[in-house]
């Protein structure tokens, strides 16, 4: 049987930095990159997104990615590393961001990872657990028997091999209930037995973590302005360009915040008024989400968006500047 890898623990869960690694998080519209920016001309740092979104190429207006003149003024990494259509996962972006910071510390300068996709930095940060891929003969034999003999039967067959796996898979989610049943039948361990070994290999020993805020009020004037400015800068273009480049409406990255809402348009469903109405709204909505991902983070400094020579201070004292 011939896999497509071996169990071999990728680099982005056998390394770490000892390092200093400064991180900025919070929600969207914020002001991350302004402070980002700041910090950085003045720490001789370059700046590694943390957005789910700005990696994929061809979609700016919507991801709020940072300008050419930004990006001119520091180095920025992460940025457009992936096409619209690829599935970018979180283990990726722990392995493309921990050679960023690599490189970056390599040159001298300091690494700030910017941004609000929770999930990525605690990846990058805690590292990712080593999950073997998958025999590429069992997939496909998995997927022959799901066809002949339905769900239901490979179902009950999880059930029997782990059953810890198939209490918290629901029996109609068959992504999960295929994987559940290829990492058995690869690695003859279950999936939840994986699950309870995994050992946490931190990538990052000497992170200073800020948490940017503001007032409700404030943070969501920020969103309706953003909206507004995303409008102006061409959005709806924007989405039209990709659907003639050949991108499918129904892609991940496609359904993401601003993008649906206009190809609810396009497609005739809403009227522009209302999909700007709808893209405000579940902006806000987000910012809520992500409040709640960089609360349970005990390790985060939290600031004010005004307070940026308290963050100062606290950032040189940590790098000894």
């Amino acid at each position: 049987m011939q896999l497509t890898s071996n169990n071999q623990t990728p680099p982005y869960c056998r390394g770490h930095i000892d390092l200093p690694v400064v991180v900025i998080a919070g929600p969207t519209a914020v002001g991350k990159t302004a402070l980002a920016l700041a910090i950085a001309e003045r720490s001789s740092g370059e700046i590694v997104g943390a957005d789910s979104m700005q990696v994929y190429r061809h979609m700016d207006i919507g991801t709020a990615k940072p300008t050419r003149e930004e990006m001119g003024r520091v180095r920025h990494h992460l940025i457009d590393v992936a096409d619209p259509d690829e599935q970018y996962q979180a283990a990726r972006y722990a392995a493309e961001a921990l050679q960023a910071c690599f490189d970056i510390t390599a040159r001298g300068k300091v690494p700030l990872v910017v941004g609000g996709t929770g999930l990525y930095i605690h990846a990058l940060i805690h590292g990712v657990f080593a999950m073997p891929l998958v025999d590429a003969t069992v997939r496909a034999d998995l997927r022959a028997r799901l066809a002949k003999e339905g769900r239901e039967a490979l179902y009950q067959e999880l059930q029997q091999v782990d059953p810890l796996s198939a209490a918290r898979i629901h029996a109609n989610d068959t992504q999960r209930l295929l994987r559940g049943l290829e990492i058995f039948l690869t690695t003859g361990i279950s999936w939840s037995r994986h699950l309870s070994e995994q050992v946490n290999h931190p990538n990052l020993r000497r992170v200073l973590r800020i948490g940017l805020t503001c007032d409700r009020e404030t943070l969501y004037a920020r969103i309706n302005q953003r909206v507004e400015g995303m409008m102006a800068a061409g959005l709806l273009e924007e989405v039209r360009h990709l659907l003639a480049l050949g991108y499918d409406g129904e892609l991940t990255a496609m359904q993401s915040l601003g993008y649906r809402h206009m190809l609810n348009h396009i497609a005739g469903r809403w009227p522009l008024k209302q999909a700007i109405a709808l893209l405000a709204q579940d902006t806000r909505r987000f910012a809520k989400r992500q409040f709640t991902w960089f609360g349970r983070d005990p390790d985060l400094h939290w600031y004010g968006v005004d307070q940026e020579r308290e963050i100062w201070q606290l950032v040189t004292e940590f790098l000894g500047i």
